[in-house]
């Protein structure tokens, strides 16, 4: 079974796409279905390439078991629009770079993460990068929310099989 590949993206990729890789990540661990993904994160600038995530991502992540302190920062390469099946961006900046730097033929794999959790009618996750802790916070509970919507999505689309789904 070809394995489903997912590219979280924002700025810097030390806040808010470690993040999300890190809660998807525990998401499909824990419905025991990592075997069925490839996850990863990257940022549309090379500000922090080989960093790890900001610390206070870190631990308002670890606070809710998610565990990010192994991840590096890396920036978005040519190679990942190929790659990567889904490439889902935390704002509309990001989404507007990715935009530009993807050849036409992949631009349908690049979406708005918070799309996933339009019941929020948040569209975008905001940096919580200049803020205080709350912010790092309310990142935690969009990416939560958002990937909760992603794995809902990749079952009614038939990409996954959601055992909780199934009505028999």
């Amino acid at each position: 079974m070809k394995k489903i590949k997912v590219l979280f993206v924002c700025m810097g990729n030390i806040c808010r796409s470690p993040t999300a890789e890190g809660v998807f990540t525990k998401l499909i661990h824990d419905k025991k279905l990592a075997r069925h993904f490839s996850i990863d994160s990257a940022g549309t600038h090379a500000y922090h390439i080989g960093d790890a995530p900001d610390l206070r991502s870190q631990k308002v992540a670890l606070e809710r078991g998610v565990n990010i302190s192994h991840l590096r920062g890396r920036k978005v390469v040519v190679g990942d629009f190929e790659d990567f099946d889904f490439i889902l961006a935390m704002d509309h900046k990001n989404y507007e770079a990715l935009i530009k730097a993807c050849p036409p033929h992949y631009k349908h794999k690049i979406q708005l993460f918070m799309s996933f959790a339009s019941h929020l009618k948040i569209p975008e996750v905001p940096d919580p990068y200049y803020g205080g802790t709350q912010g790092f916070e309310q990142v935690l509970n969009m990416v939560e929310a958002a990937s909760e919507g992603f794995l809902e999505y990749l079952h009614y689309s038939r990409k996954i099989r959601l055992k909780h789904y199934d009505h028999h």
